[in-house]
Parts: C-alpha cells; sequence; structure tokens
C-alpha cells in the first residue's frame, strides 16, 4: 500500500490508497456528483497550509469523497464536519480516518447530506470552510454557506480554473460578473494558486484553482443582500446593455432606472461588469426613494 506516514502526523491517501478504496467500494466516479479525488499528499498539505487554519477552527468540508483533505484537516483543527451526498462515501469516510488517523478520528462528524439544502450543522458553529468544491455546483455551494452560517470567517476553495478566476476577478475585468459581485458581498476574495489536473483521480479536463476568501466585518442585512442580489442579476442579465436599460424592469422603467442610477451616484450610461459591491448597494437602496 502507498501512503504517506510521517511522524508528524497521520498518513495520507496516495494513488493507490485511493484506488483501493474505490475498488473496496466498487465505486466509479461520477460527473454527476463532480467527483475527482485527490491522489497527491503534498496538494492537500498545501491546500491547509493557504487556508490559514489552526487548532481553534471548527471546518466544515464539502464533498470529502475518500478523505484525502479530511485526513491533512483533522490534526491541524479542532473539528471537521464532513458533508457529502453520496451515502456510500458518507458512511464509509469514518472508518478511513479510523485507520489512517487513529489519533484525531474523534474529531470527526460526517454529516451525509446534500450541501445546497443544509441548513445547520451539529455541534459548535463552523468558522471556516475549507473544499475541493464538486465543479457542477461549486458557485451556489460557496453562496449558500456563506449566507446560512455567518460564523464562517475564512474560506478556502478548490474550483475549476475559470470559476476561480471568475470570484476572483475584480470590476471591469473580462471575468468579472454575478459570481464575483455575490462572493465580494460577504469577503475579500482572493486567488490562492494554481492546481494542476494531475492530482485528481479521475484526471479532470481542466485546471484547477484555489480561491480564499475572507469575511468582511459587516452590519449588512439579509433583506439588504437580496435586494442587492437581485440589482446583480438584473445589471449582469443583460451585460451588453447600459444599466439604464438593463435596469429598466428591475425598476420599472427606464426612467425609473435612470433616476435610481443618478440617486445613487452612478453614471446610467456605465454597465455592471464596472461597478463594486458597493455601487450596487447604493443603487438598491435607492429604489425604494423613487417608488414611494
Amino acid at each position: 500500500m502507498q501512503n504517506d506516514e510521517t511522524s508528524a502526523g497521520p498518513r495520507l491517501l496516495g494513488p493507490a490508497d485511493v484506488r483501493r478504496l474505490a475498488a473496496e467500494l466498487d465505486l466509479r466516479p461520477t460527473k454527476t456528483l463532480g467527483q475527482n479525488f485527490v491522489i497527491d499528499a503534498n496538494t492537500v498539505r498545501r491546500i491547509v497550509r493557504v487556508a490559514g487554519v489552526g487548532p481553534d477552527d471548527v471546518v466544515v468540508e464539502v464533498g470529502p469523497g475518500l478523505g484525502s483533505l479530511t485526513l491533512a484537516l483533522l490534526p491541524v483543527v479542532r473539528r471537521v464536519v464532513a458533508v457529502e451526498i453520496d451515502p456510500v462515501l458518507a458512511g464509509r469516510l469514518p472508518s478511513t480516518v479510523s485507520e489512517y488517523a487513529p489519533g484525531v478520528a474523534g474529531r470527526l462528524e460526517v454529516v451525509p447530506a446534500d450541501a445546497l439544502r443544509v441548513s445547520e450543522l451539529p455541534g459548535p458553529a463552523p468558522t471556516a470552510l475549507v473544499a475541493n468544491l464538486p465543479y457542477n455546483v461549486s458557485v451556489p455551494v460557496l453562496l449558500h454557506l456563506l449566507e446560512t452560517f455567518p460564523s464562517l470567517s475564512r474560506v478556502l476553495v478548490m474550483v475549476q480554473k475559470e470559476v476561480a478566476d471568475r470570484l476572483a476577478a475584480p470590476p471591469g475585468s473580462r471575468t468579472y460578473g454575478v459570481p464575483s459581485v455575490k462572493a465580494a458581498w460577504y469577503a475579500t476574495v482572493s486567488s490562492a494558486g494554481s492546481v494542476g489536473r494531475t492530482v485528481f483521480w479521475p484526471a479532470p479536463n481542466v485546471d484547477s484553482g484555489l480561491v480564499l476568501l475572507e469575511r468582511r466585518p459587516s452590519a449588512r442585512e439579509a433583506d439588504d443582500r437580496a435586494a442587492v442580489f437581485a440589482v446583480v442579476d438584473a445589471a449582469f442579465a443583460q451585460r451588453r446593455k447600459t444599466l439604464r436599460a438593463a435596469l429598466s424592469g428591475w425598476a420599472g422603467s427606464a426612467a425609473a432606472a435612470e433616476e435610481a442610477l443618478t440617486t445613487a451616484g452612478v453614471d446610467p450610461r456605465r454597465r455592471g461588469e464596472q461597478l463594486t459591491v458597493d455601487d450596487f448597494a447604493r443603487i438598491a437602496a435607492a429604489r425604494p426613494k423613487i417608488i414611494s
């Protein structure tokens, strides 16, 4: 068996370990669930290091799969709550951790659930999200968890490189869009490096990227978020149009959109990709004034 055992911590999963576990479970990774398992110990160590988590952290991990990242997290943090949609993988993870990291197995709790539907988690409030997110639902899962768990102060996720670029894009850039603005509502977002295809089994046909999010200290309310996100969605639904035209449906008319934009101090001739999240917040706040 090939694995990574050092005096500094538990063994980590290597290529042979991943394939053995998959064979035992008669597991055939599916694109539907976005299953690409990390087989490189150095990659999971890097993720934990870049995440900056420590002994006081309660970490949510979404899609732990066979446990590659879980095993790297457990020695470092207080607790890992692993949310896994696949019942076979969820059932196997505790025994894998007991085999590879018996000294810290008590820090793991597995929640067999769809992360998009999770509304509460057992135990203390989570402080960090560290995950290799399933590519097909990465942005919805990220935004849902940021909304649902305000205690999450730090996030490090591995996603498709294109998605990573979008999330971290600044206003005015070619890749800036809805995910960029909505992520920025919650946190400061930065790119934390790229990850090649060969560290996965099966290897995906795209590269991956790491994204670091650090939650903003903010008094923003849920009602504000819903209002701001409605403006964002409207602005980018017709991103080639000026904001005066793109927001006409949202405001009730082009004239009303222009009035809201002017009240917010935004040029109606600009386009959505040029605005910051604070610009969108001012536009949303201006709308009640024009319809009252």
